[in-house]
């Protein structure tokens, strides 16, 4: 069987074509809006280091949950750490003890969390960065987007519904904190 010169041109043209576009769209898992804002490489490490640096600034992250507090209006999400792959998929520290392997806090509007959240396994996250601490080191992010893996309820996506580009963060020297986009 003979393949001829111009199938074997059309099938390195199809596959060249494929290739620019999975580099165009990117392979990653979190969506591009998100990837447009964020601040590019920070690590749980560098935020810890100096959080007022990265005041109302959206982080990628992942982790996973290992703790939950609530209040009359919101639930907060304690997150172990696991940085982000190339792929945006949350995988354990190099060193399971080291500075990388901390935590941080997620706050989110309780009528906005699906009920299944408990079953979220990991989570890559897209989230803005309060001027709030808890534990007297653990940083506060808003939670605006989370990509998870669950253990029953398989993968999915939750998302805050508002405009990304129209959120609110009032400067840090007023004394207050207001949250507009997600009331």
């Amino acid at each position: 069987m003979r393949i001829s010169m111009r199938v074997v041109q059309r099938l390195v043209w199809i596959g060249a074509a494929i290739q620019v576009l999975a580099m165009v769209t990117g392979c990653g898992n979190m969506p591009r809006e998100y990837r447009k804002m964020a601040e590019p490489n920070v690590t749980l490490t560098a935020l810890m280091a100096s959080p007022k640096q990265y005041y109302g600034k959206v982080l990628l992250m992942g982790g996973v949950l290992v703790e939950e507090e609530q209040d009359d209006q919101y639930v907060w999400l304690r997150m172990k750490n696991r940085p982000l792959d190339e792929d945006d998929i949350p995988r354990r520290p190099i060193e399971p003890d080291g500075p990388e392997a901390g935590h941080s806090w997620l706050k989110v509007l309780k009528a906005h969390l699906p009920p299944g959240y408990h079953h979220w396994a990991r989570m890559s996250l897209a989230g803005r960065v309060t001027s709030k601490v808890k534990l007297g080191h653990e940083p506060v992010l808003r939670l605006l987007y989370a990509r998870h893996w669950g253990i029953d309820e398989g993968d999915g996506e939750w998302r805050r519904d508002f405009d990304p580009n129209y959120d609110f963060i009032a400067p840090a020297g007023i004394g207050i904190e207001m949250d507009i986009g997600s009331e």
